[in-house]
């Protein structure tokens, strides 16, 4: 079966100059009448709207409709294991701050409020920005999420940061942003374009940024590689839609499971690929693959940011605990009457899957809605943004500023895909380690 937004499969395409369709608008406000029994008989409240959509080609949601269209959403992610969590999620009506200037400042607010390093607490916030006006252009902001490292490539052509955000971190350098070259973890700014097509860059300010130093229980040498992650996973590129009214900017976050860092961000090989310098360390047996020394080192980084993270009293989860956590969240909404969708794929974890109890059944595909969609031009601006400097024949039709003339557009060498990024050029591994494109940071560390 082919489900819109499961296994890879397209969702369905967003047309930003259609009008709202009253029949997705009725079908939000009967779900919310019908959930919301004390807001009474919505009848009425469906005749307004269809008025509204008829005379503007949209309508307002109410503020409650809003925060039940939000939570709802969360609810409709299929992709996400944390949905037990639901009704908690604190919704933030921005809806009237459209300047670039105090769109930032929300976002910061955004970040200190769902993340309070003095009280220990990461708390699941949603902020909504202004909705999206049929065939009129609107703030938007190209970074996939509030907190991303820079990925900085050398003249050697290798990277320092994380190469997922190579081209990205490169355009924003053609709007004069530089960053720091040499830093692994050098956070990005954000980047809010104007609906006039001017670009601005924000740096973040460090205290709105909770960072945690990835250490050991037990191997104290993790702490000489210097590793750190962000303890807010806020998405910020996905349109939200409630009752066929989207909301283009809506960064909505709760807390990390612990494997989308120590499985994912930090060993994924096109990442920052650590298992190599983490097995290393170890003394494993890398020469064959028979050894699982990936396997081995990816446990123990993987127990590194757990520990990590609870030693700095930021929430996070394992991925045990949280499966068995969705199978509860599962079985309530069952009893609810309704489905918990869930692509499975997503949903079972990336380290122990057939240890997890969500691994042992399927689910529910359904593309049901209040609900989170990641639309090409987004996806696309979150990897590379837009250079300012586009050629004649491909320009993009909204105007750009152009750069300064001691900003020229910088070249597009091939990126090489390199493990904890080098700041100089690279050197061999001992030969014990399979063949492996490294550098001299990691060199270092490996002689240590």
């Amino acid at each position: 079966m082919s489900v819109p937004g499961y296994r890879n499969t397209p969702g369905p395409q967003w047309d930003p100059h259609a009008a709202v369709d009253p029949a997705e608008a009725e079908e939000f406000l009967d779900l919310f009448h019908h959930e919301q029994q004390q807001r009474g008989d919505g009848r009425e409240r469906l005749a307004r709207v269809r008025d509204e959509i008829a005379a503007t080609g949209t309508y307002v949601h109410t503020y409650a409709e809003l925060v039940f269209g939000a939570r709802v959403a969360w609810r409709n992610a299929s992709r996400c294991i944390g949905r037990l969590y639901w009704r908690s999620l604190v919704v933030r009506d921005l809806r009237k701050v459209v300047a670039p200037d105090a769109m930032f400042e929300e976002l910061v607010r955004h970040l200190r409020l769902s993340g309070q390093r003095e009280r220990s607490v990461i708390r699941p916030v949603i902020s909504i920005f202004a909705p999206h006006l049929p065939g009129r252009p609107a703030p938007r902001l190209w970074n996939e999420q509030l907190i991303r490292y820079a990925g900085h490539r050398h003249p050697d052509g290798t990277v320092v940061g994380d190469p997922r955000y190579v081209a990205f971190t490169e355009t924003l350098q053609q709007y004069g942003w530089r960053g720091k070259p040499d830093n692994p973890f050098d956070v990005l700014p954000l980047a809010i374009e104007s609906p006039d097509g001017t670009v601005r860059l924000y740096e973040l300010p460090e205290d709105a940024v909770w960072e945690v130093p990835i250490v050991h229980p037990e191997l104290r040498w993790f702490a000489e590689l210097g590793l750190r992650w962000h303890a807010i996973p806020a998405i910020s590129n996905m349109r939200l839609t409630i009752g066929g009214v989207d909301y283009p900017l809506a960064p909505f976050n709760g807390w990390y499971l612990g494997t989308e860092i120590g499985a994912r961000n930090l060993a994924d090989p096109d990442r920052y690929n650590l298992l190599p310098l983490v097995a290393a360390r170890m003394g494993l047996d890398t020469a064959t693959e028979r050894s699982l020394w990936k396997d081995q080192a990816l446990v123990e980084l993987n127990r590194a940011v757990l520990y990590s993270f609870d030693q700095a009293g930021a929430r996070i989860s394992d991925h045990h605990t949280e499966s068995e956590r969705f199978l509860a969240h599962v079985a309530s909404e069952e009893r609810a009457g309704r489905t918990a969708p869930a692509d499975w794929s997503w949903i079972v974890p990336p380290l122990s899957g057939a240890t997890t109890g969500v691994f042992h059944r399927y689910y529910t595909e359904a593309d049901q809605r209040p609900n989170f969609y990641l639309d090409p031009d987004a996806r696309e601006l979150g990897h590379r943004g837009r250079s300012p400097i586009a050629p004649a024949a491909a320009r993009c039709p909204v105007a750009h500023a152009e750069p300064p003339p001691s900003q020229p557009q910088s070249p597009q060498p091939q990126p090489r895909t390199v493990a904890i990024p080098p700041v100089r050029p690279p050197a061999p591994l001992p030969p014990a380690i399979p063949e492996q494109r490294t550098s001299g940071w990691l060199t270092r560390l490996l002689k240590r």
